[in-house]
């Protein structure tokens, strides 16, 4: 969830608070809001070196908001702010068929919109952040797909040995796809505390991997997993930072696969890329910024140079394509990108939603597509 999203849910939120007190109250109690961890659950989180005074900390503290106004403030600027082209007049163009012939010893990636990606590798079928719902937001009214951009549905995939969640914002976990989900997947790998919301969704305990900043796993004998640092923040509510936010970087022999989860630019990039020896492929965070977030999220110009600290061999964006939840136009983070990477010695790729992307080196390229939608 970025601020838009965030303050247009609480703008709902607070109004049918007021108008209908109770009603507000049992609004928050559907199982979609998920749960808070436990006492149980609270003393494992305090383990981590992260957590403290209660919630989770980012490597380097910052203010959510950048000019430390309050959320009633921001509540205010988001209604009263008008964005400027925030969706494509026409219907973004998608493929449909990236799952055909699909056969476990080709290793390939299909970015599904935003954050959401679907990956085989090592033989192992993954989703990361996987929303398919047309609103990434507990209300309808709130927070709108492009027109054309969900045209994938749980029926589409095939049996999913893993589903990655970087945090529990609605934009990257999703109530009703992850309940679409629940019968066609193994297990769920996330950061601290998140358990608590699969486990009122129903989730077994035993099919839920979590993990703290720093931790590695082996997923299969060729496939392990590093959860990696990210400079956001958590929530549901307005209670924040009780679950952990994290990236993922995903190891075979053959390649390094990082995503970064939402994150501000900070030294962790440099950090990931000596300690791991460079990226093959960097999926990073290089939409919905502002101003005002510029801690929370990159800015396309900080998202090539996460590319360079990372020794980045391909950069793909994300956090983009699908949800207009910040005030920039809706193709801005398209032509930033593009403009930051030229010259650049990291390949940009920029396929459509759907599009396949085999990886075998050289990898392929990929049209401008956002040139050609109005």
């Amino acid at each position: 969830m970025t601020r838009r999203t965030f303050l247009k849910y609480m703008t709902g939120f607070l109004l049918a608070s007021a108008g209908a007190g109770g009603a507000g109250y049992g609004f928050m109690q559907k199982k979609m809001f998920g749960a808070l961890p436990d006492e149980k659950l609270i003393k494992e989180l305090m383990r981590s070196s992260h957590y403290y005074r209660g919630e989770f900390h980012n490597l380097v503290e910052h203010a959510v908001l950048s000019d430390k106004s309050s959320a009633v403030m921001a509540l205010l600027r988001s209604v009263l702010k008008r964005k400027e082209n925030p969706f494509p007049v026409n219907p973004v163009p998608v493929k449909k068929n990236a799952f055909a012939g699909l056969e476990k010893q080709n290793d390939r990636l299909v970015w599904l919109g935003h954050s959401s990606f679907f990956m085989q590798l090592a033989g192992k079928r993954i989703l990361i952040d996987p929303v398919f719902s047309a609103y990434a937001s507990p209300v309808f009214f709130s927070v709108r797909a492009f027109a054309g951009a969900t045209p994938y549905s749980a029926d589409d995939f095939p049996f999913l040995d893993y589903v990655f969640i970087s945090h529990d914002h609605w934009d990257h976990l999703d109530y009703p796809t992850m309940m679409q989900l629940k019968p066609k997947l193994g297990k769920i790998i996330c950061g601290l505390g998140v358990k608590s919301h699969l486990l009122r969704w129903g989730f077994a305990d035993t099919q839920i991997l979590e993990g703290d900043w720093g931790n590695s796993f082996a997923l299969a004998d060729t496939l392990r997993v590093h959860f990696i640092p990210s400079q956001h923040f958590s929530g549901r509510t307005l209670t924040r930072n009780k679950t952990l936010w994290c990236g993922f970087v995903l190891e075979t022999p053959q390649q390094k696969i990082l995503f970064s989860g939402d994150t501000g630019y900070e030294s962790h990039f440099a950090e990931i890329g000596k300690t791991l020896n460079g990226i093959d492929l960097a999926l990073l965070d290089c939409g919905q910024y502002n101003d005002s977030w510029r801690y929370v999220h990159m800015t396309p110009e900080q998202a090539s140079q996460a590319a360079l600290d990372l020794k980045a061999s391909a950069l793909l964006p994300m956090h983009i394509g699908k949800f207009s939840l910040a005030y920039h136009a809706w193709n801005d983070p398209f032509i930033r990108i593009k403009n930051a990477s030229a010259n650049k010695p990291y390949q940009l790729l920029t396929p459509l939603i759907g599009e396949a992307v085999e990886l075998a080196y050289p990898l392929p390229t990929f049209s401008s597509w956002w040139e050609t939608v109005e």
